[in-house]
């Protein structure tokens, strides 16, 4: 299971951030100063950092400094809401394998993870994902239903994602919409149920069990183990 750190302030975000990142199998840890992040970093207990500049005590720019200096490789990926080219630049220029602004969609934000992390910490078990005959390739994002290739659009494939890595388990339309769509989307929106709806056509309807005033299941209708 891979190490996360998130060094990031704002409780709602670092928060949102780490439990999207545990439900797909990594396993986060947060902090929320320069101070404490920096040091963190240093341990080199984490196979990836994920950085935001306007931290409280100081400029996130001087903790990827601090790190790089220190010798430190492991792969920084800056989340933040400075968004402009000279920023973008300080930011790659000064050590970090990835940039990316905020507001932002958590599945974009997993693509990165999974790209900038080292081939041996995301082991060959992790880019498959099979659930009876429901199978997800995580590197060439391909579906296939009992050896049939089946077309997902980006955000199909996200919420299929969500389901096998919970199958068996109750997800809620709170969970699936910060996991696929975002920490800002209207939690008031329908579009959870408009893409389950979508996927049932694709996969056909007996993978996907609604849970009344709880929200969606993913079962394998072969009766095998979740």
């Amino acid at each position: 299971m891979s190490r996360i750190l998130i060094i990031e302030d704002e409780e709602r975000i670092s928060s949102f951030v780490a439990k999207g990142l545990k439900s797909s199998g990594f396993q986060p840890t947060i902090a929320d100063t320069g101070l404490q992040g920096g040091y963190l970093a240093q341990t080199g207990d984490f196979e990836l950092i994920i950085l935001d500049l306007g931290l409280p005590d100081e400029d996130g720019f001087s903790v990827l400094k601090r790190i790089r200096n220190t010798g430190v490789d492991t792969p920084v990926i800056i989340l933040t809401a400075r968004s402009s080219i000279d920023d973008t630049v300080a930011g790659l220029e000064g050590g970090a394998d990835d940039y990316m602004a905020k507001p932002f969609r958590f599945e974009e934000l997993l693509a990165r993870v999974r790209l900038r992390l080292r081939p041996q910490a995301n082991g060959a078990d992790t880019r498959v994902l099979r659930v009876g005959s429901l199978e997800l390739d995580l590197g060439s994002r391909r579906t296939r239903l009992a050896g049939r290739e089946i077309d997902l659009s980006t955000r199909e494939f996200a919420l299929a994602e969500a389901f096998m890595r919970n199958a068996g388990q109750v997800l809620s339309r709170e969970q699936l919409l910060s996991r696929v769509w975002g920490y800002d989307f209207d939690p008031g929106s329908n579009v959870v149920d408009v893409y389950v709806r979508y996927l049932r056509n694709k996969l056909g309807a007996e993978w996907f069990t609604t849970v009344r005033g709880m929200g969606y299941r993913l079962d394998d209708p072969s009766g095998g183990p979740a």
